[in-house]
């Protein structure tokens, strides 16, 4: 399923959905509105700034879900999106096109907090509210396994980026999980005494970053399951973290309305904080706000309470965009794998939202 993905069967459609449009908007039943500068005529978007994407329109809106998005994820080709919600579904999206919905992966009885692909595109892997890890087979629809363990909520899990498989995931119960997908059961658990609210593991899979509401980030050697070191400079909860491009730098976010990047290099200096971004507040909610890497590791995104996706320039720290759109919180946000001026966001709103930037 590199290039073209089989078509689903007719028990995994998008007419399990409510398709909703906007009542001003001059469209199909396509649960995606396009949103332009222009205005539309005879269906036809009348584009008034040079484009940079596939994307079918500058802004694409995408609507079914009944709660907060809090999860938002592309395929590794860019070529597909898994979104997770409050409303306990996870929704399957096409990027390109009218960004149609084409499958709907139920069975968690709480809500979706994080998501994953596996490397060939082919998984799905789920963190809920319901103390479980799922995996699904995104062909047919159906959950592989789901994975136990966990004692309370699961707040967020990422997946190893080469080698054997391997998840981990970070719950409110104070643990980071080691799973081989394979088993339900954890391989290992690695112990602390707050709740764990953002995980990342190191491209070469000896390391595991988490991160928790002591503010503090810790840096677990895997091979003795113990900590190596820990990153110290934010205020309150660190709410993401991921591992750059290059494997050279940690992201992190956190309550305290500052995105940071630190050097995670075997023999980097003792003070490894490199930049803080500002630009992203929290604001009164208090959900787990993510920032991410763009593919070449120039450019990093945030989302945060005052309803705006924010970009900025690695290198120089400086503010590129503030983008509006949403009329709720930006609880996750993305750049595609395959179009580094796309950009998704989930948002609070029960929306997602597809845009692209200037080159």
């Amino acid at each position: 399923m590199s290039s073209e993905k089989r078509s689903a069967p007719d028990n995994f459609s998008s007419h399990q959905l409510v398709k909703r449009q906007r009542s001003d908007a001059n469209l199909n039943s396509s649960n995606a509105i396009a949103v332009v500068n222009g205005t539309a005529q005879n269906g036809a978007l009348i584009q008034s700034v040079p484009r940079t994407s596939g994307l079918q329109a500058p802004v694409m809106e995408l609507s079914g879900h009944s709660g907060e998005v809090y999860a938002c994820r592309f395929d590794p080709t860019g070529n597909y999106i898994a979104s997770g919600s409050m409303d306990r579904n996870i929704l399957l999206w096409r990027t390109y096109g009218d960004c149609e919905n084409y499958g709907q992966l139920t069975g968690h009885k709480g809500a979706i907090l994080d998501l994953h692909w596996s490397r060939d595109t082919r998984t799905l892997f789920s963190a809920s509210a319901d103390m479980s890890l799922a995996s699904w087979d995104v062909e047919t629809g159906q959950r592989i396994r789901r994975h136990v363990g966990h004692e309370d909520v699961i707040n967020c899990m990422d997946l190893s980026k080469r080698g054997e498989e391997i998840a981990v995931t970070g719950s409110d119960d104070g643990s980071v999980a080691i799973w081989d997908p394979r088993q339900k059961e954890a391989v290992a658990y690695l112990e602390t005494d707050y709740p764990i609210t953002a995980v990342a593991m190191s491209e070469a899979g000896n390391e595991i970053y988490s991160g928790s509401i002591d503010n503090d980030i810790r840096v677990w050697d895997l091979r003795k399951q113990s900590v190596a070191y820990s990153l110290l400079g934010h205020t309150d909860t660190i709410t993401s973290l991921q591992v750059s491009p290059d494997s050279q730098h940690l992201l992190s976010n956190s309550h305290d309305s500052t995105v940071r990047t630190w050097d995670i290099r075997p023999f980097a200096p003792a003070n490894r904080q490199v930049k803080m971004y500002d630009g992203a507040p929290t604001g009164m909610d208090k959900n787990l706000f993510r920032a991410s890497w763009d593919k070449e590791g120039k450019r990093i995104v945030a989302g945060g309470g005052d309803r705006t996706v924010v970009v900025w320039d690695v290198g120089t720290g400086k503010l590129l965009y503030k983008l509006p759109g949403h009329k709720g919180a930006v609880n996750d946000v993305r750049f595609s794998p395959s179009e580094s001026t796309i950009v998704l966001s989930g948002s609070s709103d029960q929306k997602l939202m597809l845009g692209e930037l200037g080159k």
